[in-house]
């Protein structure tokens, strides 16, 4: 009886240290895929931007040129975030839970 008391138990904790183990690697593998998104997110919108405004890189001038008009147009997503969220904010989300055809009894 004690046997199995004590098998549960031992049981019980080597399952949670492997669950922990196992969190902590699927932490760092979401961290990872996160990153590997940014990245490959960051290159396809800088390659459309080039493209788009018929960048050339044949001196050193012209990458700066590109870098500036990446960022330009980096900061204007940010700013049309603003503005969105600055009219969410503005909004009434109130709720009024009443119903649309009211009958008395």
């Amino acid at each position: 009886m004690v046997f199995g008391s004590v098998f549960m138990v031992v049981a019980i904790a080597i399952i949670a240290i492997w669950l922990i183990i196992e969190i902590k690697k699927l932490r760092h593998k979401i961290f990872a895929v996160i990153l590997i998104i940014l990245i490959l997110l960051s290159y396809l919108s800088f390659a459309y931007i080039v493209k788009d405004n018929n960048v050339s890189f044949s001196s050193a001038g012209d990458f700066i040129d590109a870098t500036k008009l990446y960022f330009s147009w980096i900061g204007s997503i940010l700013g049309n975030f603003k503005t969105i969220t600055m009219n969410a904010i503005k909004m009434d989300w109130t709720s009024t839970n009443q119903p649309v055809n009211k009958t008395s009894s």
